[in-house]
Protein backbone atom coordinates (compact mmCIF):
# COMPACT_ATOMS: atom_id res chain seq x y z
CA UNK A 1 0.00 0.00 0.00
CA UNK A 2 1.31 3.44 -0.89
CA UNK A 3 0.71 6.39 1.40
CA UNK A 4 2.66 9.18 3.05
CA UNK A 5 2.80 9.33 6.85
CA UNK A 6 3.96 12.28 8.95
CA UNK A 7 3.83 13.26 12.61
CA UNK A 8 2.92 16.86 13.41
CA UNK A 9 4.09 18.04 16.84
CA UNK A 10 1.98 20.47 18.89
CA UNK A 11 5.08 22.55 19.66
CA UNK A 12 5.41 23.40 15.94
CA UNK A 13 1.84 24.50 15.14
CA UNK A 14 1.82 28.05 13.71
CA UNK A 15 -0.42 30.58 15.48
CA UNK A 16 -2.65 32.82 13.38
CA UNK A 17 -5.37 35.41 14.14
CA UNK A 18 -9.04 34.55 13.81
CA UNK A 19 -10.84 35.76 10.72
CA UNK A 20 -12.91 38.13 12.91
CA UNK A 21 -9.86 39.28 14.92
CA UNK A 22 -11.36 38.08 18.23
CA UNK A 23 -8.65 35.56 19.18
CA UNK A 24 -6.04 33.21 17.79
CA UNK A 25 -5.78 29.69 16.46
CA UNK A 26 -3.00 27.13 16.25
CA UNK A 27 -3.22 25.53 12.83
CA UNK A 28 -2.48 21.80 12.95
CA UNK A 29 -2.71 21.00 9.24
CA UNK A 30 -4.67 21.65 6.04
CA UNK A 31 -4.90 20.30 2.51
CA UNK A 32 -3.90 23.48 0.60
CA UNK A 33 -3.95 27.28 0.52
CA UNK A 34 -2.47 29.91 2.80
CA UNK A 35 -3.87 32.05 5.60
CA UNK A 36 -7.63 31.69 5.80
CA UNK A 37 -8.22 31.05 2.11
CA UNK A 38 -7.96 28.28 -0.44
CA UNK A 39 -8.24 25.23 1.79
CA UNK A 40 -10.57 22.30 1.24
CA UNK A 41 -10.14 21.19 4.87
CA UNK A 42 -8.32 22.55 7.89
CA UNK A 43 -7.66 21.28 11.43
CA UNK A 44 -6.92 23.71 14.26
CA UNK A 45 -7.00 24.43 18.00
CA UNK A 46 -8.52 27.72 19.20
CA UNK A 47 -8.16 29.45 22.54
CA UNK A 48 -11.39 31.17 23.60
CA UNK A 49 -10.85 33.52 26.55
CA UNK A 50 -14.33 35.08 26.64
CA UNK A 51 -17.84 34.62 25.32
CA UNK A 52 -18.43 36.13 21.88
CA UNK A 53 -18.93 35.69 18.15
CA UNK A 54 -17.41 33.14 15.80
CA UNK A 55 -15.92 33.82 12.38
CA UNK A 56 -18.06 32.95 9.37
CA UNK A 57 -16.78 30.42 6.81
CA UNK A 58 -19.26 30.47 3.91
CA UNK A 59 -19.24 27.23 1.89
CA UNK A 60 -17.77 25.17 4.73
CA UNK A 61 -19.01 22.72 7.35
CA UNK A 62 -17.57 22.92 10.88
CA UNK A 63 -17.17 20.37 13.65
CA UNK A 64 -16.05 21.77 17.02
CA UNK A 65 -15.03 19.92 20.20
CA UNK A 66 -14.05 21.40 23.57
CA UNK A 67 -10.61 20.08 24.58
CA UNK A 68 -9.99 21.88 27.88
CA UNK A 69 -12.12 23.97 30.23
CA UNK A 70 -15.67 23.67 31.50
CA UNK A 71 -17.33 23.92 28.10
CA UNK A 72 -19.66 26.29 26.26
CA UNK A 73 -23.10 26.75 24.78
CA UNK A 74 -23.29 27.90 21.18
CA UNK A 75 -26.06 30.07 19.80
CA UNK A 76 -26.39 28.97 16.15
CA UNK A 77 -28.72 31.12 14.02
CA UNK A 78 -30.64 32.13 17.16
CA UNK A 79 -30.96 28.66 18.74
CA UNK A 80 -28.91 27.51 21.75
CA UNK A 81 -27.13 24.14 21.61
CA UNK A 82 -26.91 21.64 24.42
CA UNK A 83 -23.99 22.40 26.78
CA UNK A 84 -20.87 21.33 24.86
CA UNK A 85 -18.59 19.61 27.34
CA UNK A 86 -15.05 18.27 26.78
CA UNK A 87 -14.76 15.71 23.95
CA UNK A 88 -18.41 16.18 22.89
CA UNK A 89 -18.32 17.21 19.18
CA UNK A 90 -20.88 19.48 17.56
CA UNK A 91 -21.35 20.16 13.81
CA UNK A 92 -22.75 23.32 12.21
CA UNK A 93 -22.65 25.27 8.95
CA UNK A 94 -19.81 27.73 8.47
CA UNK A 95 -22.42 30.14 7.06
CA UNK A 96 -24.37 30.25 10.34
CA UNK A 97 -24.35 33.20 12.71
CA UNK A 98 -22.62 31.70 15.78
CA UNK A 99 -21.69 33.01 19.21
CA UNK A 100 -20.60 31.17 22.34
CA UNK A 101 -21.26 31.52 26.03
CA UNK A 102 -18.52 29.97 28.16
CA UNK A 103 -19.72 27.77 31.04
CA UNK A 104 -16.75 28.69 33.21
CA UNK A 105 -13.44 30.29 32.33
CA UNK A 106 -11.40 30.11 29.16
CA UNK A 107 -11.50 26.98 26.97
CA UNK A 108 -9.48 25.39 24.18
CA UNK A 109 -11.37 23.81 21.33
CA UNK A 110 -10.55 21.56 18.39
CA UNK A 111 -11.93 22.45 14.97
CA UNK A 112 -12.39 20.68 11.68
CA UNK A 113 -13.52 22.99 8.88
CA UNK A 114 -14.09 21.44 5.47
CA UNK A 115 -15.79 22.16 2.14
CA UNK A 116 -18.50 19.46 1.79
CA UNK A 117 -18.73 19.96 -1.97
CA UNK A 118 -15.01 19.04 -2.20
CA UNK A 119 -14.60 16.47 0.62
CA UNK A 120 -16.58 13.91 2.53
CA UNK A 121 -15.55 13.84 6.18
CA UNK A 122 -16.01 11.60 9.20
CA UNK A 123 -14.91 12.53 12.73
CA UNK A 124 -15.06 10.30 15.81
CA UNK A 125 -13.52 10.27 19.28
CA UNK A 126 -12.00 7.02 20.55
CA UNK A 127 -10.95 5.85 24.02
CA UNK A 128 -8.61 3.01 24.94
CA UNK A 129 -7.39 0.37 22.51
CA UNK A 130 -9.15 0.50 19.16
CA UNK A 131 -8.55 -0.97 15.73
CA UNK A 132 -10.25 0.21 12.57
CA UNK A 133 -9.84 0.07 8.82
CA UNK A 134 -10.14 3.09 6.56
CA UNK A 135 -10.29 3.64 2.83
CA UNK A 136 -10.22 7.45 3.21
CA UNK A 137 -7.49 9.17 1.21
CA UNK A 138 -6.47 11.22 4.28
CA UNK A 139 -6.63 9.94 7.86
CA UNK A 140 -5.76 12.22 10.80
CA UNK A 141 -5.21 10.90 14.34
CA UNK A 142 -5.18 13.70 16.95
CA UNK A 143 -4.00 12.76 20.44
CA UNK A 144 -5.68 13.93 23.64
CA UNK A 145 -3.49 11.60 25.71
CA UNK A 146 -0.04 12.26 27.15
CA UNK A 147 1.19 9.24 25.22
CA UNK A 148 -0.61 7.64 22.28
CA UNK A 149 0.83 4.80 20.24
CA UNK A 150 -0.53 4.66 16.68
CA UNK A 151 0.17 1.74 14.37
CA UNK A 152 -0.56 2.20 10.66
CA UNK A 153 0.17 -0.85 8.55
CA UNK A 154 3.67 -1.98 9.58
CA UNK A 155 4.78 1.34 11.12
CA UNK A 156 4.30 2.72 14.62
CA UNK A 157 4.42 6.31 15.90
CA UNK A 158 4.26 7.80 19.39
CA UNK A 159 2.25 10.98 19.88
CA UNK A 160 2.12 13.35 22.83
CA UNK A 161 -0.84 15.50 23.88
CA UNK A 162 -2.25 17.42 20.87
CA UNK A 163 0.23 15.90 18.40
CA UNK A 164 -1.31 14.68 15.14
CA UNK A 165 -0.48 11.82 12.78
CA UNK A 166 -1.35 12.57 9.15
CA UNK A 167 -1.71 9.84 6.54
CA UNK A 168 -2.09 11.10 2.95
CA UNK A 169 -2.52 9.36 -0.38
CA UNK A 170 -4.21 6.20 0.87
CA UNK A 171 -5.65 4.24 -2.03
CA UNK A 172 -6.57 0.98 -0.30
CA UNK A 173 -7.91 -0.26 2.99
CA UNK A 174 -5.43 0.66 5.72
CA UNK A 175 -5.44 -0.75 9.27
CA UNK A 176 -5.00 1.76 12.09
CA UNK A 177 -4.54 0.79 15.77
CA UNK A 178 -4.53 3.23 18.69
CA UNK A 179 -4.08 2.60 22.41
CA UNK A 180 -5.42 5.74 24.12
CA UNK A 181 -7.75 8.73 23.73
CA UNK A 182 -7.76 10.37 20.32
CA UNK A 183 -9.86 11.88 17.55
CA UNK A 184 -9.84 10.20 14.14
CA UNK A 185 -10.78 12.22 11.07
CA UNK A 186 -11.24 10.60 7.68
CA UNK A 187 -11.34 12.82 4.57
CA UNK A 188 -11.86 11.81 0.95
CA UNK A 189 -11.99 14.13 -2.05
CA UNK A 190 -15.29 13.98 -3.93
Amino acid sequence: MNFELKVLRATGYPRMPWKNGGGSTEEITRDAGAGLDGFGWRLSIADIAESGGFSMFAGYQRVITVLQGDGMILCVDGDDTRPLLPLDPYAFSGESQVSCTLLGGAIRDFNLIYAPQRYSARLHWLEGEQRFFSSASTVLVFSVSDLLQVRVGDGASKLGRHDCLQLDGNSGLVEVCVDAGCCVIELTAR
